[in-house]
């Protein structure tokens, strides 16, 4: 029996949309299990400050990028740094996009997932980095009062740099590194976004501090 041309296009919906779910039970299923058949599973999200580009190695989080940084130019850096086993799927990163939802509603101050900070190849960027967390939510601090919290308070343009490259962004958050004189630094997401997250973090601090 012949399908109709309506029942052959319904017929190639509920291929793509099943392709789709395998692909991302697969994703999921290789993500957690480590195998290492995949280098990088990654996908985007949409947030109050533009899309984002979420990418895990494993079960960690290696990369937030912004959209002005160009995707494509990330997902290739990414595979000269990571691996090129690539595969496009939002699956494994849903209690990360949740969370991020929760933040950007106000109810949500810190990050619970695993990260993985390689990009970072000097030792010094990364302790900066894995240490941003401290900064208590809805406040800033200066790069020189991390320097100094760091143990090296002449390595303030060290800091400056350890914040402007961060992989991590938001999660993360270097956004609450100011300069002394009050100005926002340089920043992958631009001095709008920075601006932004400060002032919505001032907004809900109390609100996140009850959730």
């Amino acid at each position: 029996m012949t399908s109709t041309p309506a029942e052959t296009a319904f017929e190639e919906c509920l291929a793509a949309f099943a392709q789709i779910h395998d692909t991302e039970t697969l994703a999921t299923r290789l993500a957690a299990s480590g195998s290492g058949d995949i280098d990088i599973v990654w996908c985007t999200h949409d947030s109050p400050v533009g899309t984002l580009l979420l990418a895990l190695a494993g079960d960690a989080l290696v990369r937030v990028a912004f959209e002005r940084e160009g995707f494509d130019v990330v997902l290739e850096s990414l595979g000269e740094r990571v691996g090129r086993r690539t595969l496009r799927a939002a699956a494994p990163a849903d209690d990360l996009r949740r969370q991020l939802d929760e933040y950007f509603a106000g109810v949500r101050s810190n990050f619970e997932t695993r990260t993985d900070l390689r990009l970072s190849s000097a030792p010094f960027r990364r302790e900066v980095q894995s240490k941003l967390a401290d900064i208590p939510y809805g406040t800033t601090a200066s790069y020189a009062q991390v320097a100094t919290n760091a143990g090296r308070p002449k390595a303030v343009r060290a800091v400056g740099s350890a914040c402007a490259t961060n992989p991590l962004p938001i999660v993360l958050p270097c956004h609450r590194v100011v300069r002394s004189d009050g100005g926002y630094g340089n920043y992958l997401g631009g001095e709008e976004a920075k601006r932004f997250l400060l002032d919505h973090e001032h907004a809900h601090a109390p609100a996140a501090a009850r959730g």
